[in-house]
């Protein structure tokens, strides 16, 4: 038994718009993104542009940066943007997969012989999910998310409940606090699209925060902003442009030979999986659409590799003790793999 809460928009898209139709549709989403979100966030151009493309790919992200940077009013901002439901968890350690799932209750039927039971949703039915601090979530609650972000659904009783089709997990950790903490596993790290490093403003954008919230405007003060919503039926166009991104035959083997070079790494004791793989090429037809391209090129291959791929390497302690990260290991990676001729 299931239910149904909504289709695949991306399917309704590409089966119902001409291709004339969504030709612009990502520039135009663009442009009216860094427009509207200019008006609360300072900075921040690149994170911005990786949470876009986390709901253009309908993958998960994980944001990882220090406290006060702006990661929750980003995701709460990007949902004003697309006109999405918007829902936050707060992330501790006694939460309970029933506190995020939702559970089935008991309603007592005055003036009859029997009771009855009700599903109460949780937070999870929505289209963006904000986990705050995941890693403070402990490993049983983390595990529950697992179904939700892979299949998309929650079974509950017996009873398959389908999410919403833009439904979408950000996810925030701090790099710097590890106490009380439960690391995600490598599974459940392997679910997440991308990994988003949201690092400090710049001196001229931590003025320009200053003068944005004395005017009455940006970070704490989303509710009193207007962000004007993106029209109706643009973001599924563009994901479907997205998705329609040309792919020659050469680049679909140096995806691939990126993605195998990490198995073998001599300083890598993990490396990418073949979902990893196909991230890799989602991510990359995402960045070559953000270009105004129809079509891929090793550049745009180059560009994803860090956040698809840095969550889903593991270095072996001795690379660690030598002051390695994953980073810098897959810019050697980069290096070592030989760019096909255009």
């Amino acid at each position: 038994m299931s239910q149904e809460i909504n289709q695949d928009p991306i399917q309704d898209a590409i089966q119902d718009a001409k291709p004339a139709e969504r030709l612009y549709a990502t520039s135009q989403l663009i442009a009216h993104a860094r427009r509207e979100l200019g008006r609360v966030i300072a900075g921040q151009g690149r994170p911005i542009e990786e949470v876009l493309i986390a709901v253009l790919c309908q993958g998960h992200a994980l944001l990882e940066g220090v406290p006060g940077i702006a990661k929750t009013l980003i995701v709460k901002a990007l949902g004003r943007l697309l006109g999405l439901g918007f829902q936050r968890v707060q992330a501790t350690p006694d939460l309970m997969p029933a506190d995020i799932l939702g559970t089935t209750i008991l309603r007592p039927n005055s003036g009859s012989s029997s009771d009855s039971f009700i599903f109460h949703p949780g937070p999870v039915f929505t289209d963006l999910l904000l986990v705050d601090e995941i890693n403070r979530m402990p490993p049983r609650t983390q595990a529950a998310l697992l179904e939700c972000m892979e299949e998309r659904q929650v079974t509950s009783d017996g009873v398959r409940r389908v999410l919403p089709g833009w439904f979408t997990v950000f996810a925030t950790q701090n790099p710097v606090d590890f106490e009380g903490t439960y690391p995600l596993p490598e599974a459940q790290l392997d679910r997440f699209l991308l990994k988003i490093r949201v690092a400090y403003p710049s001196e001229a954008e931590e003025l320009q925060i200053l003068e944005m919230h004395h005017a009455g405007s940006g970070a704490g003060l989303l509710e009193d902003a207007s962000i004007a919503p993106i029209p109706e039926g643009l973001l599924a166009a563009a994901c479907a442009e997205v998705r329609s991104i040309r792919i020659e035959p050469e680049l679909y083997t140096y995806i691939l030979s990126l993605a195998r070079r990490t198995r073998e790494w001599p300083t890598l004791l993990l490396g990418a999986s073949p979902r990893a793989a196909l991230s890799l090429m989602l991510v990359a037809q995402a960045s070559a659409a953000f270009d105004g391209r129809d079509y891929l090129v090793p550049d745009d291959v180059k560009r994803a590799v860090q956040p698809v791929l840095r969550h889903r390497v593991m270095l072996k302690p001795e690379a660690e003790l030598e002051g390695f990260d994953a980073d810098r290991v897959l810019a050697d990676v980069i290096a070592a793999v030989p760019v096909p001729r255009q």
